[in-house]
């Protein structure tokens, strides 16, 4: 038998940083994002041999262990250690023979959520094979109670329910609850967004941990400059979505860069001179507004070209040592398939 996943991830198009705690305890967070056609793969292979094996044929990375109840999560596989964990806990009670393979189309640090969608894929295949009783919203909480709780890693909320669920989603934080509002946006002003928005990799990582800490540090020392940028961050969301439901396409630009003016007061490691001169030749050469994706400080960034800009702005951008990327946006979150031999 083989079990696989495939999970998509995504554009953090409004609120980001706002669904990350403390702010969304106290005040509440809302975030719009959108996924895209760059996926998380997971493969899992039962086999009989005692055996637990992560695998990254991509990183040609392999690592072995004896099955056990639990797996030590120093090293290199983190996170699939972290999901087998929780899933040996929670759900089988015993040792799983296994083995593992994994791959996403994105490298860690790029500002796409891999981790989170990564680790949504993994638990995904263990949902197929085992036939856990798990919902969207039961995925998606477990997957971040793995990532933020068990192994204790600073993050968000979003990710999790993005990569589980899939397409354009206006979601709001209220503590401990998380609500997915899906959203019924046209086709043709999906496609003009697709067309409009053109995504860039700064070749360039980020950790998100080290950007996200400071986020919450500043919060919780009530540093008013930081929090009042949070809060126009969740207006930014409300004003995204009112656009694409609208069809008012063209308005974008201006609410990505209302947004990207305030996320660089949030911490001081968002921005630095290298984006800073990304986001400038972009705006200079047609784009009206962008935004890097994720916490910050390196990845991808994308920016809205109306008309015919995107092919100046293209060239300029790929002047800088940085590359574009094609890419579609998706209906569909978390899919998952078995193959009986």
């Amino acid at each position: 038998m083989v079990i696989r996943s495939k999970t998509p991830l995504r554009l953090g198009l409004a609120g980001g940083g706002t669904d990350v705690s403390p702010y969304s305890d106290i005040y509440g967070g809302a975030i719009l994002n959108a996924t895209i056609s760059m996926y998380a793969y997971t493969t899992i292979i039962p086999t009989d041999d005692g055996k637990v094996v992560f695998d990254t044929p991509d990183h040609l990375h392999c690592e072995t262990y004896d099955n056990a109840m639990e797996v030590d999560t120093d090293g290199y596989f983190v996170l699939h250690k972290g999901v087998y964990n929780r899933i040996v806990r929670q759900f089988t009670h015993k040792p799983l023979s296994v083995r593992i393979y994994s791959f996403v189309d994105a490298p860690a640090g790029s500002g796409l959520g891999t981790s989170s969608t990564l680790v949504v894929s993994i638990l995904g295949a263990y949902v197929e094979w085992l036939r856990l009783p798990l919902g969207e919203y039961d995925i998606a909480r477990l997957a971040y109670e793995i990532e933020r709780v068990d192994l204790g890693m600073a993050g968000g909320k979003q990710d999790q329910y993005a990569a589980t669920f899939g397409g354009f989603n206006f979601m709001e934080f209220h503590g401990e609850n998380v609500i997915v509002n899906p959203l019924r946006v046209r086709q043709r002003n999906i496609d003009e967004l697709a067309h409009n928005l053109v995504l860039y990799y700064t070749d360039t990582s980020h950790v998100s941990a080290d950007i996200i800490k400071e986020q919450q540090q500043n919060v919780k020392a009530r540093n008013n400059t930081s929090i009042e940028s949070m809060h126009k961050l969740k207006e930014q969301a409300v004003q995204m979505k009112e656009s694409l439901l609208k069809g008012d396409i063209d308005d974008i630009g201006r609410i990505l860069d209302f947004g990207w003016q305030h996320k660089k007061h949030m911490a001081k490691s968002i921005t630095n001179p290298y984006i800073d001169n990304i986001y400038d030749t972009a705006i200079r050469t047609g784009a009206t507004g962008g935004k890097i994706s994720g916490a910050g400080g390196g990845g991808f960034m994308f920016f809205y070209c109306p008309g015919m800009t995107r092919y100046q702005v293209t060239n300029a951008l790929n002047q800088l040592g940085g590359t574009t990327k094609r890419y579609e946006f998706t209906a569909d979150g978390l899919k998952t398939w078995r193959i009986n031999d």
